[in-house]
């Protein structure tokens, strides 16, 4: 029986092209479906497509604008089953977390639109300066035109959405890469606006390999911005190609928590196992540090280590599992790896960490040295390092020992020690007893340092998304 075939969305229409490309199941190599690799006359066409409909994006009003928003919130909402199982099979998400994707992608998509009836400029205080005498002014925000958004696979419609709502909301057209091992949703997200009435050519889906269609995207002069979400290599590359053009990029991180003595043991267990290992640790911020204070230090770790024993592993699909797959099996060979490497300088590997195919079971390490790979870089799989600390500075220092900056946190019941290392710890985001692995939709997202530059969030990413026009008038 033939697959399901998800052609690419270009100015409305479906576009095929003589590279098919196979969409597989991560957990088990299923053939999942069938998309197509752009080749330069598709990004040609999707440029000139979005310019055609960036005029009519920006004429638009704010009204019309949400309500072609809110009817597509209202189609996601009635295909929620089709978009989780879809999410779950081609990345390998568990399929409850699939179904709260879903949902996080509707709240995404509901600000979106309420975003886009808020946007506004403000007045500008001419007269406060001597010049200014006998004059008004204000400023307005304007769209930028065309976008182009390229999205990661470890949240293929959230992270999405988080780039095309605000950049429709705002008047803008879009030129969406999705993730090669993730298209499917992409375009069946490109499908579901044009049902909503969006004009043909304000989203348009371009599949197939990141780097050639990406430098494309970049390097195009009819493109003002880029907003990317991945790996801080591709984003330094992206950074030093794109000149002049607006750049968003959200990019790496190797999540901290400090679990100070007097904290909730109990409920600081119960949120950073999850904080770990959800998505197999596919997230951005998941928690992958910890410091413990040394007195806690052995308990914490006993208590960790079996709560993450007792996650059950199994098929996407399966309702029950809470731990699948990575995404290949070579960056299943890759954590286990690294895994052993810190294991060989000292670390001690107190569970998990085996490997069938592309699943990895959850894996605790303790006492892990510092410049360990699995430690001090983006891990990006499965896996918690538990060390100890002494005084608080110390764990201030040691996590922001990092050249990323992205989220941390703190549990503890002193709000004196809460606060200070809310001062001192330089990330985007600290959140105090609570992981650093929590995005609220509508909140400022985004990092310092290496992870990245920007912020997302509805009403943030359209800042990022628009420019400032100032109308200034003689009034006497």
């Amino acid at each position: 029986m033939p697959l399901p075939e998800y052609p690419m969305i270009i100015g409305g229409a479906e576009h095929r092209s003589d590279t098919p490309l196979t969409v597989a199941v991560p957990y088990d190599g299923q053939p999942f479906a069938t998309v197509y690799a752009a080749g330069q006359p598709h990004l040609q066409m999707a440029v000139e497509a979005a310019k055609k409909a960036a005029p009519l994006m920006r004429e638009m009003t704010r009204a019309e604008r949400a309500a072609i928003l809110l009817r597509a919130h209202a189609l996601l909402g009635e295909r929620r089953e089709l978009f989780a199982r879809t999410i779950a099979s081609e990345s390998g998400k568990p399929l409850r977390e699939a179904h709260t994707e879903v949902e996080r992608a509707l709240t995404t998509l509901f600000f979106s639109a309420e975003e886009a009836h808020r946007l506004a400029g403000e007045e500008v205080p001419m007269d406060a300066a001597p010049a200014g005498a006998g004059r008004m002014a204000m400023f307005i925000r304007e769209p930028l035109g065309v976008i182009a958004a390229i999205t990661p696979f470890n949240f293929p419609l959230n992270l999405s959405m988080h780039k095309i709502g605000p950049a429709l909301a705002a008047g803008n057209a879009v030129i969406h890469k999705p993730a090669s091992a993730t298209p499917v949703t992409a375009i069946l997200l490109a499908r579901l606006f044009l049902e909503a009435g969006l004009p043909p050519g304000a989203l348009n889906v371009v599949t197939g390999p990141g780097g050639s269609i990406g430098d494309f995207l970049v390097e195009h002069p009819d493109v003002r911005m880029i907003t990317f979400t991945g790996s801080a290599d591709v984003g330094t590359r992206i950074r030093a190609r794109a000149g002049m053009k607006r750049v968003t990029l959200e990019l790496g991180n190797n999540s901290a928590v400090i679990v100070c003595e007097d904290a909730d043991l109990e409920d600081a267990v119960a949120r950073c196992v999850p904080g770990a290992y959800a998505n197999s640790g596919q997230v951005c911020i998941s928690v992958q540090r910890i410091f413990v204070g040394e007195a806690v230090h052995g308990e914490f770790v006993e208590r960790f280590s079996e709560a993450a024993r007792a996650l059950p592993i199994g098929h996407p699909l399966d309702e029950n599992a809470a731990v699948t797959s990575l995404i290949t099996e070579a960056e299943a060979q890759r954590v286990v790896s690294w895994i052993g490497e810190a294991v060989g300088a000292g670390a001690k590997l107190v569970s998990g960490g085996g490997r069938q195919r592309a699943t990895v079971q959850p894996a605790v390490l303790a006492d892990v040295p510092r410049d360990a790979r699995i430690f001090c870089q983006e891990a990006f799989g499965p896996v918690a390092g538990i060390n100890r600390f002494r005084a608080l500075d110390e764990a201030i220092e040691a996590v922001n020992d990092s050249p990323y900056g992205l989220q941390a946190s703190i549990f503890t019941s002193d709000i004196g020690k809460a606060f200070r290392a809310a001062r001192c710890v330089h990330v985007g985001g600290f959140l105090i007893n609570d992981v650093p692995q929590l995005r609220v939709d509508q909140m400022p997202y985004g990092g310092v340092k290496m992870s990245g530059m920007g912020r997302e969030g509805p009403r943030y990413a359209i800042e990022e998304m628009t420019e400032i026009k100032l109308i200034s008038w003689r009034v006497s």
